[in-house]
């Protein structure tokens, strides 16, 4: 070979800023696929940059292969040609020969090796360096293309987002950092995928599949939880949290990812699903896949697939732990765009992948890519897993009231009470976007009745469901006993929580009411704990007349009881005197924190250190100590108070 190559320049800082990577770092070359990049081959003195005579090798994993596509040879020529690596002289001389180099854009992302050998006679090969290829959503012709810019800035280069968590008619936002371009997040994100099962079994068809970001999501779904494999994250929904760090404790992304890959492939303790959705999205994200954090309130857990969530109560209104579906008070997954060309036409775009554990799919906790299309028309034939994702934003509720001696009654059903305000981050601000539209129609409609209807059909092939059947919604009937929960105020913690209980009396005769009421800590997926606070009371309601009725739950009755979501749970059943009728209203009530402010002191100058005052007031009659500050995004930082 008298094209001889002393040394290669990769153009790092260049090739990265093209390539939208140089957030990374500007000392490797991380490359989005079907996009060019040069390079300039620095020549031996006496080679002849004869090109024509050479070929490049692109190769991928660990037994590379033409016929899987994680192998590529091909020759210096002319234009790039559309899906195939292709390279072109830009310009040479007798000392170097710049190349433009084009990766098609369906090539596998991973970690790559560049050789370089004679096009001719003896293969002796000369390695040339390597890189790092990823999806790439600027190229039109990438699955993954997303054709707004201010939508790539964010659902890709966005490091700093928001998280949604409470309960339906109180959530706040938090921030996150996904940190998904800190430099050694992108090698531990690559090395999430070398772990899995998949490349366990056949390294060289995961690598291969990795040209896929369907096949891609769903490693990573079931790569981000533990509970089938070396994953990143532990799931824990109890009220301690031994050897680990609690879930609401964790800000980002980054340090999970480095504890995960630092500790051997250990998984991380704990998450439960906001923690689980954001490190996913930071692993999408940094791979190129544009993602979203998605809220869902009020939100079903299906675990008979029947799209019904029964739910039962004692007659002193507290809930029994009678079935395995929950309706959790939110639930946190990620979408992610991408074409679905395994699918009819008209499924592409936002695909929900979740990663918390809560059902296998094709014996793997994971689930998704399920088109949010799919999703919104009751298309729950379409993969992957869109029966338990529709269920999760619309199915029906059903009460059911136990008596003494084991008898169920039917309470009342619910058509609207499961999925409310689906919330993310808007593009470009702080502002929540909520797209509860794009799930399902107008609840009540005869279009959502008929998604409903639509998606038993298809799930299990009865054809007896229809809009005008049992499961239609239903106007209010005459002669009956309403029951509503109003707060007075939302409460903070250290504070009692006063409400009152509205009682509608619509029949034309009085009543008299046995009402009890009780207060439950509700974990986070739905589940009560046992009562703190029980009030039991007799009230007469005359004929079609109103009243309300006041009532508080202290502070010292609920407090202890109190689980890291800081959610009760007030529900409150009404038995008629003489009769067998029972009448049943709960709430979900968010005790919120005491507001934490930070005020930036003086103007910020950059490489420079400013002060910034944080104001903090503790509402219990107690003092707190070895309290924790956590700073984030600028570094981790951590200092313990005490704070009277």
């Amino acid at each position: 070979m008298t094209f001889a190559v002393s040394s290669t320049d990769f153009h790092y800082e260049a090739n990265n800023k093209a390539h939208h990577t140089s957030e990374i770092t500007g000392q490797r070359l991380i490359l989005r696929r079907g996009q060019a990049f040069t390079i300039t081959l620095n020549l031996h003195r006496g080679s002849q940059p004869e090109v024509d005579k050479v070929q490049l090798i692109a190769e991928t994993g660990p037994s590379p292969s033409e016929a899987s596509g994680t192998r590529a040879v091909f020759r210096v020529s002319g234009p790039p040609v559309k899906s195939s690596w292709s390279a072109a002289v830009q310009n040479s001389s007798s000392s170097s020969v710049t190349l433009s180099v084009t990766s098609p854009a369906n090539a596998s992302i991973g970690k790559y090796s560049l050789k370089i050998q004679a096009a001719k006679g003896t293969p002796q090969t000369s390695a040339l360096g390597e890189f790092i290829l990823l999806f790439n959503p600027w190229c039109a012709d990438d699955s993954v293309h997303m054709q707004k810019d201010n939508e790539k800035q964010e659902y890709v280069m966005n490091e700093q987002g928001l998280l949604y968590r409470g309960c339906a008619e109180s959530f706040s936002p938090s921030g996150w950092n996904f940190g998904q371009f800190e430099e050694d997040i992108v090698d531990i994100c690559l090395k999430l995928l070398d772990v899995s099962p998949n490349y366990s079994k056949n390294p060289g068809l995961d690598c291969s599949r990795r040209s896929d970001p369907t096949y891609v999501g769903r490693v990573v779904s079931a790569m981000v939880n533990c509970n089938d494999d070396r994953g990143l994250l532990l799931g824990r929904w109890a009220n301690d949290f031994p050897d680990g760090t609690p879930p609401s404790r964790w800000t980002g992304s980054v340090e999970i990812l480095r504890q995960w890959s630092l500790n051997s492939c250990r998984p991380v303790k704990y998450g439960q699903c906001w923690v689980y959705a954001a490190v996913m999205c930071t692993v999408m994200r940094c791979l190129g896949i544009p993602t979203r954090v998605i809220t869902n309130f009020d939100s079903a857990h299906d675990t008979d697939g029947n799209l019904t969530i029964d739910e039962y109560y004692s007659v002193s209104g507290q809930e029994l732990k009678l079935s395995s579906d929950r309706i959790w008070n939110f639930h946190v997954w990620v979408e992610s765009w991408m074409a679905r060309p395994d699918l009819p036409a008209g499924y592409d775009g936002w695909q929900v992948l979740d990663p918390t554990p809560q059902e296998k799919s094709e014996g793997v906790y994971c689930c998704g890519p399920a088109p949010v299309k799919a999703i919104l028309e009751g298309d729950t034939n379409i993969k992957h897993d869109v029966p338990f994702v529709f269920a999760e934003v619309n199915a029906d509720k059903v009460r059911w009231v136990v008596g003494s001696d084991g008898s169920k009654q039917k309470s009342s059903s619910n058509t609207r009470h499961v999925g409310s305000n689906i919330s993310t981050k808007a593009v470009g601000t702080n502002a929540r976007e909520d797209v509860t539209h794009l799930y399902k129609y107008p609840e009540g409609s005869k279009t959502e009745r008929d998604a409903f209807a639509r998606a038993v059909h298809k799930r299990n092939g009865i054809s007896d469901v229809t809009p005008n059947g049992p499961d239609a919604p239903k106007p209010p009937a005459s002669g009956v006993i309403e029951l509503s929960i109003k707060l007075k105020k939302t409460p903070v913690n250290g504070e009692d929580i006063t409400f009152y209980l509205h009682i509608v009396n619509r029949n034309q005769s009085s009543k008299n009411l046995s009402i009890t009421t009780v207060a439950q800590a509700l974990r986070h997926n739905g589940r009560p704990e046992d009562p703190c606070w029980k009030n039991t009371q007799t009230i007469k309601i005359g004929a079609n007349g109103e009243t309300k009725v006041t009532l508080l739950v202290p502070y010292s009755k609920y407090g202890a009881s109190m689980l890291e979501n800081n959610i009760v749970k007030l529900t409150a059943i009404a038995n008629e005197e003489g009769s067998n009728e029972m009448h049943m209203t709960e709430k979900d009530v968010l005790v919120a924190h005491p507001t934490l402010s930070i005020e930036v002191k003086g103007t910020p100058v950059l490489h420079q250190e400013f002060k910034a005052e944080i104001t903090f007031t503790n509402t219990l009659s107690e003092t707190l100590r070895n309290c924790l500050l956590t700073l984030s995004g600028i570094g981790l930082i951590r200092t313990k108070y005490e704070i009277p």
